[in-house]
């Protein structure tokens, strides 16, 4: 791409002032241009908006539509109602439902016309417009969606999204119409040093296994969702899992430093970010938070980096478009922008120095500058909850239970391993979690369980094996097993029996209907 100054630019001539091809010049790099940068960042982000708003237009009804797990129209009238106005409401929980309403039809409207847009700009849209409205369509649906979304990679989507809007013209829509304001680069380069950092602290602060360097040991087999070479990972000798703990620690702790560096260790640094992200990607299923943490890790890259490994067809098809500098207002906004992240970045950097640091967490209601981590502690053993259910109307010795089966939770121990990454499964990851609190702490888990005694059909959407076709079983419980991988033997899975979780319940059980009741399900 070269050069983009003109001619009769007021820009002292870098030779004169003893500049050009010193150390100095080198560490600004002034010339380097990022419009392929943006490129692939505009792709990857375009591709992680399509599966976002994807599951959310065939997942979303089901967890918190209308007659969901987790109704969100509930919800946000009872915020309406405690703040007097839907103004008044917006202010703590800003959505676009609050003025469309908070309706099952306008849910789908919104997921799938994201996902429409975000497929454009994974085909070359570029657009600050198609931007913006891509980061308010989805902060709109994360803020309704209760525990369903409360993983860190939602809020680092929005934050990641926002930033996209700052890189695109407005006036244009083909990829290479103009260069992205420079402060865009480092507002990502910003981004990467708070995800890396985040992680990587955490997990020093927090589990032991990851200072003796033992974590990886039960990672691979404890981990939410393992992927089909997850049991080959957990079968690695264990100092080559012990490295892996050190390079994870090289490319958290050590590597973000080098990202506001020149440009060989931005280049450094950048090729540990995306080889680590791989390796993720490639070890479990993590839903899409590698492939969008390898966005920011795209801006320690520029245009020279990227034309040593583009084919030479591309490139001539990128310079077909006459690169443009970009307008002085894109750079006045991206400017007042940085601003903005500079002073929301106050308790983000408090939070990441804090010896008390929090994991995942938004310090306002629109998620522009967050505080990321990853597994500050790691299972040591995997406790699932198995549901089952039965035609039984007494749940004796003689009693005939079935298995309702997800997708890709651990379940039948001869069912080959999911390799699913960057789609999301929430319904298989929240009940992950379930073994850490007591049922009854789970509100939206009694709610399944009610829906399963009722047959409800879209809780049957989230399911991959209902044992009884639609019908309603008489009894439901849920009991706590542990599975361990099985290295020797034709199964996926070990598991054997721990304890009741759930007892069996009924429709009839007053126990049951006296819960639902009093959190208003029924």
């Amino acid at each position: 791409m070269g050069d983009t100054r003109g001619p009769d630019t007021d820009e002292p001539n870098r030779a004169e002032l003893g500049l050009e091809g010193g150390a100095l010049d080198r560490f600004l790099s002034p010339r380097s241009t990022f419009t392929l940068t943006r490129f692939f960042i505009l792709r990857l982000l375009g591709v992680v908006y399509l599966v976002a708003f994807l599951v959310a237009a065939l997942q979303l009804l089901p967890l918190v539509g209308h007659a969901g797990l987790l109704p969100a129209d509930k919800v946000v009238g009872g915020l309406v109602a405690e703040s007097g106005s839907s103004l008044a409401a917006a202010r703590r929980l800003p959505t676009l439902f609050l003025v469309m309403g908070v309706s099952d039809s306008a849910m789908v409207a919104v997921a799938w016309l994201g996902a429409g847009i975000a497929l454009l700009v994974a085909l070359g849209l570029t657009n600050a417009f198609a931007m913006a409205l891509l980061w308010l369509l989805y902060l709109s649906i994360v803020q309704i969606g209760q525990e369903f979304y409360g993983y860190g990679w939602e809020i680092q989507l929005l934050e990641t999204g926002a930033l996209a809007v700052f890189m695109c013209p407005l006036r244009s829509v083909r990829p290479f119409s103009s260069s992205p304001p420079a402060v865009t680069l480092w507002l990502y380069r910003w981004l990467i040093v708070r995800v890396m950092l985040g992680a990587g602290l955490i997990k020093l602060r927090g589990d032991d296994c990851w200072r003796d360097l033992t974590c990886l040991q039960y990672h691979y087999e404890t981990q939410p969702i393992p992927g089909p070479l997850s049991p080959l990972f957990h079968a690695l000798p264990n100092w080559v899992n012990s490295v892996s703990v050190a390079f994870n620690h090289l490319v958290e702790v050590v590597a973000p430093f080098f990202a506001f560096g020149p440009r060989p260790a931005r280049r450094v640094a950048g090729i540990l970010f995306v080889v680590f992200q791989l390796t993720l990607i490639v070890s479990g299923n993590l839903s899409f938070l590698n492939w969008l943490t390898l966005v920011p890790a795209i801006a320690c890259f520029d245009d020279d980096d990227l034309k040593r490994v583009l084919p030479a067809r591309f490139l001539c098809w990128a310079a077909a478009d006459a690169v443009q500098r970009p307008s002085r207002h894109a750079s006045w906004a991206a400017g007042g922008y940085a601003l903005i992240v500079a002073m929301l970045s106050l308790n983000p950097l408090a939070n990441l120095v804090s010896s008390r640091q929090a994991m995942n967490r938004s310090f306002e209601p629109l998620h522009l500058v967050n505080t990321y981590g990853a597994f500050g502690s790691v299972g040591r053993e995997r406790l699932e909850v198995i549901v089952q259910g039965t035609m039984s109307e007494d749940p004796d010795d003689d009693a005939a239970w079935a298995d309702y089966e997800l997708p890709c939770k651990p379940g039948p121990v001869e069912r080959s391993l999911c390799w699913i990454t960057p789609y999301h499964l929430r319904l298989d990851w929240q009940m992950w979690f379930l073994p850490f609190n007591e049922a009854d702490q789970n509100p939206w888990f009694i709610h399944f369980v009610a829906k399963l005694l009722d047959g409800d059909p879209g809780v049957r959407r989230l399911l991959s094996r209902d044992p009884f076709d639609g019908a309603k079983p008489r009894l439901v419980r849920a009991g706590l097993f542990r599975y361990s991988f099985d290295s020797g033997g034709d199964a996926i899975w070990r598991r054997e029996y721990v304890q009741v979780y759930l007892r069996p319940v009924g429709n009839d059980d007053p126990d049951l209907q006296s819960y639902l009741k009093a959190l208003h399900f029924r």
